[in-house]
């Protein structure tokens, strides 16, 4: 089999025609975790190709050199560095790559500087507060904090997209993983943001969830046109490339549960994911996943009435136990649900983490790996030896002849 047939068989519910179960990490490496890991011997020189920028003032990663803007938006920056990383610790391989629409897309702009402090206007359209001695970076305008901001945003935003989202930047940044999505010599692996990501990031978490009863107009446009963006650009996208999994990044829940109630997410998230996902299995992505740290389980029924087909990373720390909620709802997929600080603990802790998994991986329809990045003080031949159990664990209890 190769890497794409792989996956979606491990992901089925079937062990038909498959020869083992993949194992694939569920997040790019923390930087913190590969300077350690570094210094332990383990060097793919990740840092000398990337770095994690300071948000909100920049996109989430980006090339230790030049680059062009339109490489934020079609952004590939951690493929083959994580690519890199991954494979020299026996994970299968994945491309890992995003889209973003061009929020992060303004130059900054100075508003007031003082001997003590500077207001400037940054990349993301925030107003901020900046102490010159170091303090406490405070918001002083979201860049959206009513219709009128918005539609003025999104006049902005437009012109962005005609001038950098163009066919041949497109080509550029993701024309180089036709040949191997489409040959399963890797899976492809997109993310993009959703439908509770995007509006906090442009008005700020508090005032998204006031907005959802004092502003929904604005809540609903914003939703409406970045589906309307996917479906532009996502159908290019796919053309070029295979990915067989899109996951929207929502982080919509904490350890205690869910920051939204069933009703908000039917009313301002249902009607676009129910648009979208068709439109992306029609395209050829085998499954759609949410990612959302913390205890999702409330927003199960939800998750699943919208045609999403599961959840990463399932935070085993926030109280989520994927053996009792598979019990409940059979048919959800997932990847994730290995305790990370189990990993931290040595073998033993390891061994009892693969066993308490076992009853899932037999069921198939996920993907066991960390329940998000191993922490940067998890010892290396630790985590090297979580990866050689998973596998021979995985490959035992998922395939043909079991």
């Amino acid at each position: 089999m190769n890497c794409r047939e792989r996956e979606a068989a491990t992901l089925s519910f079937s062990n038909e025609s498959l020869d083992r179960g993949c194992i694939e990490e569920s997040m790019y490496p923390w930087d913190k975790t590969v300077t350690n890991w570094e210094e332990q011997g383990y060097c793919t020189g990740f840092l000398d190709k990337v770095h994690f920028a300071t948000l909100p003032t920049d996109n989430l990663y980006a090339y230790n050199e030049p680059y062009e803007p339109w490489q934020d938006y079609y952004n590939t920056m951690m493929a083959e560095p994580v690519f890199e990383h991954e494979k020299g610790l026996g994970w299968d391989p994945v491309m890992r790559i995003a889209f973003r629409i061009p929020f992060v897309s303004y130059e900054e702009e100075i508003h007031e500087e003082t001997d003590k402090y500077i207001i400037k206007r940054d990349r993301d359209g925030w107003i901020r507060k900046y102490p010159k001695n170091g303090g406490l970076v405070t918001s002083v305008k979201p860049v959206v904090t009513n219709m009128e901001d918005w539609i003025e945003y999104k006049a902005h935003i437009q012109e962005q997209i005609k001038k950098h989202l163009t066919p041949e930047n497109m080509e550029k940044a993701y024309g180089r993983f036709r040949e191997g999505s489409q040959k399963g010599d890797y899976v492809v692996r997109l993310r993009i943001s959703g439908f509770f990501w995007t509006p906090r990031f442009l008005m700020g978490n508090e005032e998204q969830l006031y907005a959802y009863y004092d502003y929904p107009e604005v809540l609903h446009d914003i939703a409406r046109f970045i589906t309307d963006v996917y479906k532009e650009q996502l159908d290019g996208i796919l053309k070029i490339t295979a990915p067989s999994l899109v996951f929207f990044e929502e982080d919509l829940s904490g350890k205690t549960g869910p920051m939204i109630s069933q009703d908000i997410f039917e009313e301002f998230m249902t009607p676009y994911y129910k648009e979208l996902i068709p439109f992306l299995k029609e395209r050829g992505v085998s499954n759609v996943i949410m990612d959302t740290d913390g205890d999702f389980t409330l927003m199960i029924p939800k998750i699943l009435e919208c045609g999403l087909d599961g959840v990463l990373p399932i935070d085993v720390n926030a109280g989520v136990d994927i053996v009792k909620v598979r019990e409940q709802f059979p048919t959800l997929k997932f990847l994730g649900a290995f305790n990370k600080l189990a990993i931290i603990n040595g073998e033993e802790a390891i061994e009892r983490e693969l066993e308490r998994l076992k009853p899932v991986i037999r069921q198939g329809g996920c993907i066991i790996c960390t329940d998000h990045q191993a922490a940067p003080h998890t010892p290396l031949k630790n985590y090297q030896y979580y990866v050689q159990r998973l596998r021979e664990v995985v490959a035992e209890l998922r395939t043909e002849s079991v």
